[in-house]
């Protein structure tokens, strides 16, 4: 055997794959179509943002890479929705195109166990229903004991510009002609889709006076539970807010039928994303709304490229132009580089178990865009995951599978696996229906146990852990024990809260939602971090919310541990309705908790399914 996990494919999930399968202590291989694409960037110069942003730190707290690389590359980071609750708040960082890729490419080349090799793949080595390695299109085999694909928007990719389609990959780059076709005939069943990028501009031809600036936060912020911050807070780059105009919506109503999406090409197959529609589709489907707002961000401190973040289009080339000058302050702007749309084969993911192992062959895995997702930050978490796995398999110890409390690396997959997807799949806050247990300040809290169970995170990196929650457990007995009394109702008044006629307990006061933990911490008897003093007020303020959801979670679990046996036989329940015992057959779900949550399935059928595991299961 030559290696014992290969990964296919060098993208954000592929470079988590590869790393995870690698440091778990696994003869790894990453093979790649070309190693300066490793870790690329060809959509948003950004990481994190709105549930993505706590992607990265699940990632962080299970000992993937990530964060570490985002905090070594960012430019501008701020806390979105800051002055919101905190189940909303997650970072954002604008990164730099040049430095994110190749930090991550020293990383892969410094690790032990980690060969890189450049080549395309075009099957995969099959026997007895289990993956035995790799086929490169020079024919050569390499063999392996699991196989992880991570091929992105790279099989059967076509690049479309108005009535233009060309088969190639992001960049130009040559696509992967044959894999596609064979994982279908392997059994997979394959879907088509699509996503788009804006057209990038010339960042002297702006005129910035007529854009709103943003700014990063002047607070300091790592995605990364152990780097320090590498950034200088006072020198980040700035991102501008800009609108639509009449003129813009008139051109792109015009000029319809020119896009790719809209006529100009009629076999145009694949389904885009909802989430993060072209211009065309915004312009179309919100027809009332009179503007849409975009931002121009810098790509990189290296060269001049202005990314229009929410301009994806995939008109032709000169109405690009028009519509490029038809924006404020962008009258004259220079494009570098023109708009396009890729349309790209994927597996239908009801076709993996919640390991992200397929159905269908034994040790091959697959993470990524090749499962549905859009965004790299979704690409990465499925990559560690079926890194992790694939390991975990090697070592014939069970599966990593993060609940829909614990993570929404869990909502992610489950979401996946269990309803399968339409359009590219993206995280959103309203998804994860625990997103209160879910937040940016706990992910170390709720994964890194898992991380230091399966050999990702050290002892020192476990010990940290372990002295934070002795810490929290600390400062919450202290704050219960300390008292303020009546007579120190100026303080109360000082602080802008009402004055007690008897003593209240700090812990007490901490309720109330003018008081802030800052206005109490000379009082404490130690000293705190800040990340223990953010934990502990957020665990007071919302203790009877989070203990709500936590009772909710309980009950979904007593389904989710209500197991179905592999074999089980849906035809046999004849009371069942058909588009039931067709999803329930296709998805074929472990739980009574995961049948519930598919869609065409309900509590009728569950009743039904129930009482046939009960009374009639292996009675036949």
């Amino acid at each position: 055997m030559e290696y014992e996990i290969i990964v296919v494919g060098g993208g954000h999930a592929g470079c988590e794959a590869a790393l995870a399968s690698a440091r778990m202590g696994h003869k790894t291989l990453l093979v790649t179509g070309n190693i300066k694409n490793i870790a690329d960037m060809p959509c948003n110069p950004s990481i994190g943002g709105s549930a993505k942003g706590i992607v990265v730190r699940e990632i962080d707290a299970l000992g993937g890479e990530m964060g570490k690389n985002a905090d070594k590359s960012l430019i501008q980071i701020k806390m979105l929705n800051s002055g919101k609750g905190p189940a909303v708040q997650a970072l954002r960082a604008q990164v730099d195109k040049t430095v994110y890729p190749r930090e991550m490419l020293k990383t892969l080349k410094s690790t032990e166990n980690l060969t890189i090799l450049e080549g395309l793949v075009k099957d995969i080595l099959v026997r007895d229903s289990t993956v035995q390695g790799i086929v490169m299109e020079d024919d050569r085999e390499i063999s392996s004991l699991a196989v992880i694909l991570t091929t992105g928007t790279y099989m059967n990719a076509d690049i479309l510009i108005g009535s233009e389609r060309r088969r190639q990959g992001p960049h130009g780059e040559k696509p992967s002609n044959y894999l596609s076709d064979n994982l279908a005939k392997h059994g997979f069943e394959i879907k088509r889709l699509k996503t788009g990028t804006p057209p990038r501009i010339v960042k002297d031809s702006i005129d910035y006076s007529k854009a709103k600036r943003e700014d990063g936060d002047m607070i300091y912020h790592t995605f990364s539970f152990e780097t320090k911050p590498f950034y200088d807070i006072n020198n980040q780059e700035p991102c501008y807010l800009i609108y639509t105009t009449d003129l813009t919506h008139k051109i792109i109503h015009e000029n319809l039928n020119k896009s790719s999406m809209y006529g100009a090409l009629d076999d145009v197959k694949g389904i885009g994303p909802r989430y993060c529609p072209s211009i065309e589709d915004k312009v179309v489907r919100f027809a009332n709304k009179e503007k849409h707002q975009l931002f121009l961000e810098p790509e990189s401190l290296y060269y001049d490229d202005i990314y229009i973040q929410g301009f994806s289009t995939s008109m032709p080339r000169d109405v690009q132009e028009k519509m490029v000058h038809s924006l404020p302050g962008l009258e004259n702007a220079k494009i570098l580089k023109y708009a396009y749309a890729i349309e790209y084969d994927s597996i239908y993911p009801t076709q993996l178990k919640q390991s992200l192992e397929t159905k269908l062959i034994n040790n091959l895995y697959s993470a990524g865009q090749i499962n549905g997702t859009s965004g790299y930050e979704e690409a990465a978490c499925q990559g560690l995951i079926a890194g992790i796995n694939a390991s975990l398999r090697l070592q014939g110890k069970e599966p990593l599978i993060l609940k829909r409390d614990e993570a929404y690396i869990g909502v992610l997959i489950d979401d996946l696996v269990t309803k399968g997807i339409r359009d590219p799949y993206r995280l959103l806050t309203s998804r994860a229906e625990y997103r209160l247990l879910l937040r940016h300040d706990n992910a170390d809290l709720r994964l890194r146990e898992y991380g230091y169970k399966i050999g990702l995170i050290n002892e020192k990196k476990y010990n940290q852990l372990l002295l934070k929650k002795e810490g929290i457990k600390q400062l919450i007995s202290e704050l219960k024990e300390l008292k303020v009394v009546p007579a120190e109702n100026d303080f109360l008044k000082r602080i802008g809260t009402k004055e007690v006629k008897d003593g209240i307990s700090l812990y007490n006061l901490l309720k109330r939602p003018e008081v802030k933990i800052d206005f109490l911490i000379k009082r404490l008897k130690h000293d705190y971090s800040n990340a223990i003093l953010e934990q502990v007020m957020i665990m007071i303020k919302y203790e009877g919310y989070i203990n709500k959801a936590l009772r909710e979670a309980e009950k979904m679990l007593a389904l989710e541990n209500k197991k179905i046996p592999d074999d089980v036989n849906y035809d046999a329940m004849h009371n069942l309705a058909s588009e039931a015992r067709q999803k329930l057959k296709e998805v074929r779900p472990t739980s009574l908790g995961q049948a519930l949550r598919i869609s065409g399935v309900n509590p009728a059928d569950i009743s039904i399914l129930m009482i046939y595991l009960k009374r009639d299961y292996h009675h036949e």
